[in-house]
């Protein structure tokens, strides 16, 4: 598997349990604690790390840190967006639409050369 599809995947997986780990608790654990929220998010979140890590030992294989930042932003708002409108019940709004095409221009600034 190429280096840069094993980064992407990894990458996409990670956000994935870090947007539950930040966001998740706003549903499961709106009425209890926030310690509780905190040990559960801090245990989501290694998982997380267990992902992100290798993405980014194998992503710098390939891309500079720059474009690694990036491509995780642009990612990280590609799984948030979802989660927030069908998870958490958000209401769809155009600024996700704008955030999107701003990080779609600073993935296209970080890559050009």
């Amino acid at each position: 598997m190429p280096k840069l599809f094993q980064t992407l995947l990894l990458l996409f997986c990670s956000n994935m349990f870090m947007t539950y780990a930040w966001y998740g608790h706003l549903r499961h654990f709106k009425h209890r604690a926030w310690i509780l929220a905190v040990l559960a998010s801090w245990g989501i979140a290694f998982f997380e790390y267990l992902l992100q890590v290798p993405a980014n030992r194998i992503g710098n294989q390939v891309l500079s840190v720059s474009q690694l930042k990036i491509i995780q932003e642009a990612i990280s708002l590609s799984v948030f967006v979802p989660f927030a409108i069908f998870f958490l019940g958000e209401k769809w709004n155009w600024n996700f639409l704008w955030a999107s095409f701003c990080l779609l221009l600073a993935v296209f600034f970080i890559f050009r050369t």
